[in-house]
Formats: C-alpha cells, sequence, structure tokens
C-alpha cells in the first residue's frame, strides 16, 4: 500500500507543480487553490509512504515521477519542446526509479 501511495503522490506532484504555471504568482484563485490542495495531498501521502518505505528511495521515485510527468504535461498541454535529447534524459530519469524500486530493501 505505500508503493502505491507513493505513486498517487507523485502523480499530484504533476498536478501541483503544472497548476503553479497558471497561478500567475498565486494571484488567481482556483489554480491557486489547485495547486495548494494537490501538494498538500501529495506531501500527506509521501509522509505516509516514507513510514515504511526509505527516504531517499521515496524521495528520489516521488521527484522522478514528479519531473517525468511535469515535462510530459508540458509537451502535451502547454506545446512545449520535446528533442531526443530530452527524451533520453528522461529515459535516464525512468531508469533510475526503476532501479531504485528494483534495489529497494
Amino acid at each position: 500500500m505505500a508503493w502505491f501511495a507513493l505513486v498517487v503522490a507523485g502523480l499530484l506532484e504533476v498536478v501541483w507543480a503544472s497548476a503553479l504555471k497558471h497561478t500567475d504568482g498565486f494571484t488567481r484563485l482556483w489554480p491557486s487553490v489547485l495547486a495548494i490542495a494537490t501538494a498538500t495531498l501529495s506531501f500527506v501521502l509521501l509522509a505516509w509512504a516514507m513510514k515504511s518505505l526509505p527516504v531517499g528511495t521515496s524521495y528520489a521515485i516521488w521527484v522522478g515521477i514528479g519531473a517525468v510527468g511535469v515535462v510530459l504535461a508540458g509537451v502535451v498541454t502547454m506545446q512545449e519542446g520535446i528533442s531526443a535529447a530530452r527524451l533520453f534524459f528522461l529515459a535516464l530519469i525512468v531508469s533510475g526509479i526503476i532501479g531504485l524500486r528494483l534495489v529497494e530493501d
């Protein structure tokens, strides 16, 4: 269950980090509410997952899911560019996430 909570926390990180773009410095109400609410839930789930998972592994996987997810969200919803180099480095992040999961104690 901790792994599920960690993955959901990472996906919520994608939501709140993407929503930050639309807050205009927290001057727009609903994007700001979305960013704060999902950030809070993401942190709560991360903290809960860390009760039974190693802190380093948990944090790295949470950040990795968020980083890859935000880049992909930017490409899909905000027309940010994608290149072979960006894909390569995203693949390295995903490889690191998988590797950490495989060697997790």
